[in-house]
């Protein structure tokens, strides 16, 4: 998913009115207190409403608004484990605070902790008192779970209750694009900026709307980044929108300053521990082998799901909407649902999304329940149609998992050329995934884990899935979208080469891209920039990862 507004953004909403009425009587001097604390939340001085939090606690541990600023402090902190902490003691002492159960069920989602947060999502539901902060976060677990047309229905009973609150504007113009409403975001993003001419977010995001063709908003970019040159978040915004609009511009030095820039300031807001990647991807080789496969009860025999799989920004979108353009096949989007069923069924509770941990539970998980799990988990958003694809691209990791909970599942594997797969990924702001994304090393030696487990794969599952060239199916699509359609054993449909006509949502950094026919302008595209990606090549070539120029 591409990076959007943090949705009940702190500093940009009342944060109080989150909070319902207390259950405990407060003195004046706490009452004053509790005000200064979110005030000083609300001004980016941590320490001091923390202060206000402890002095508050410490008179009255029971004290609902001292919890839950506790918990406020904590997000902006990236503390997660505090912030659950503090937001469950609210719900203990107050089971009915929405606001409270919804800032759990976006953190247990973070967390890869799906069960958790279907609990608490459906509590923030029930919960709800109409406060329009509640009700765009709980659209924001709605996007997370990938289901964006409920997403929209919360964020706009949020932007009704406040038609001119910036931070549900933008995250309303972020759903209209992953909707296809181009037009519609556009206006939004243009009635943000005239509100708030230097709001980060919304420019970035009209970046991305349409093909630059000159270069009057670079130079507003450009005007704004001069002003603001300290905040690494607003900085991340404005330098990939530069670098965006550059590209279009064909000025290419330009470019990939911006994108170098952006991502250094994306990079200081994010922790990416690779250590504990490393040791995971090591767990999977070594546990899911082929004997495994072959080891257990059958699985779910249901013959209706397709997973397009890979690494992101290398073609996955552009084959999914060639698949769901078939009459019998509809766009699921990208559903978190099997990675989520294995957390669950295997009640994983580490703190992080990915560990080697995780390969040694799913190894001893049922996978006939497994399957059965991930179909009951994913049917609102399959459609009424008799196949349905699943887009996430880490599914890949799943892929033994995949084979033997869903045996009569198809799996199609995107590849691309790795300079181009590793640039497209530097070059792109995300959301919280793919934080290796940020730094060329960084990047070259994740890519280069994904391309040798694949190798694993491709040697104890072959014939199992399906690999399909990004740059073939760009350069000549019919011939490959036939052989796409004929693994999928499916009748050919000549609707398929027309792809780009669809008009479902698309949750991607793709969506304004796939909504164009088949193009070549990104093959080779790295080349542009070799001087400047050293470091990414060399990192590749001494991975043993072969780099062509295809």
């Amino acid at each position: 998913r591409v990076y959007n507004q943090n949705l009940g953004s702190r500093k940009n909403c009342c944060v109080v009115r989150m909070v319902a009425k207390s259950n405990v009587k407060m003195a004046s001097w706490m009452q004053d207190t509790l005000r200064d604390g979110f005030s000083l939340l609300a001004a980016g001085r941590l320490e001091e409403a923390s202060a206000c939090c402890k002095r508050l606690l410490g008179a009255k541990p029971d004290l609902v608004e001292g919890h839950f600023l506790v918990g406020l402090i904590a997000l902006e902190l990236k503390q997660n484990k505090m912030a659950i902490s503090a937001f469950g003691s609210v719900t203990q002492l107050q089971k009915e605070h929405g606001a409270a159960w919804a800032n759990l069920a976006k953190l247990f989602m973070n967390a890869g902790q799906p069960a958790r947060a279907d609990a608490a999502l459906q509590k923030a539901v029930k919960f709800n008192d109409g406060n329009p902060i509640v009700l765009d976060l709980i659209g924001s677990v709605y996007g997370l779970l990938g289901d964006q047309q409920e997403a929209a229905a919360w964020n706009e009973k949020a932007v009704r209750k406040e038609p001119n609150a910036i931070p549900f504007l933008v995250n309303q113009a972020n759903n209209h694009m992953f909707l296809g409403r181009l037009d519609e975001a556009e206006e939004v993003l243009h009635k943000v900026l005239l509100m708030q001419p230097t709001n980060a977010n919304a420019h970035w995001l009209l970046s991305n709307v349409r093909k630059a063709t000159n270069r009057g908003h670079v130079d507003k970019l450009r005007q704004i980044v001069k002003r603001d040159n300290k905040n690494p978040r607003a900085l991340a915004f404005l330098y990939y929108g530069l670098g965006k609009e550059l590209e279009d511009l064909e000025a290419w030095d330009e470019a990939f300053e911006a994108f170098a820039l952006g991502a250094a300031a994306r990079r200081k807001t994010i922790e990416f521990d690779e250590s504990s990647e490393i040791a995971m991807y090591e767990a999977f080789s070594e546990v899911f082998t082929a004997d495994w496969l072959g080891d257990g009860a059958a699985g779910h025999d249901d013959p209706s799901p397709i997973f397009v799989v890979g690494q992101p920004r290398t073609g996955t979108t552009l084959v999914e909407r060639i698949i769901t353009s078939h009459s019998q096949v509809h766009s699921a989007g990208e559903l978190k649902q099997f990675g989520n069923a294995v957390r669950r069924l295997s009640n994983y509770r580490e703190p992080t999304r990915y560990s080697a941990k995780l390969a040694h539970l799913a190894a001893a998980i049922d996978t006939g329940k497994l399957g059965k799990a991930y179909m009951e988990t994913s049917r609102k958003f399959r459609g009424d149609k008799p196949r349905f694809v699943d887009k996430l691209p880490p599914n890949y990791l799943y892929l033994p998992l995949i084979l033997k909970a869903l045996p009569k599942a198809k799996i199609v594997h995107l590849t691309r050329n790795p300079m181009d797969a590793c640039f497209a990924s530097f070059k792109q702001l995300f959301a919280d995934a793919y934080p290796h994304s940020y730094d060329q090393a960084e990047m070259a030696r994740h890519h280069a884990r994904y391309y040798h487990l694949m190798n694993t794969w491709r040697d104890r599952f072959s014939g199992r899935f399906l690999d399909i060239a990004y740059e073939d199916t760009a350069r000549d699509l019919e011939p490959n979208a036939q052989r796409l359609i004929d693994f999928l054993e499916l009748p050919w449909e000549d609707a398929c080469l027309n792809f780009h006509k669809q008009d479902t949502a698309v949750t991607t950094a793709s969506a304004v891209q796939v909504r164009q026919p088949a193009h070549t302008r990104s093959i080779g595209r790295w080349l542009r920039y070799e001087k400047q990606l050293e470091a990414m090549r060399n990192t590749l070539l001494q991975a043993d990862v072969p780099i062509d120029h295809r």
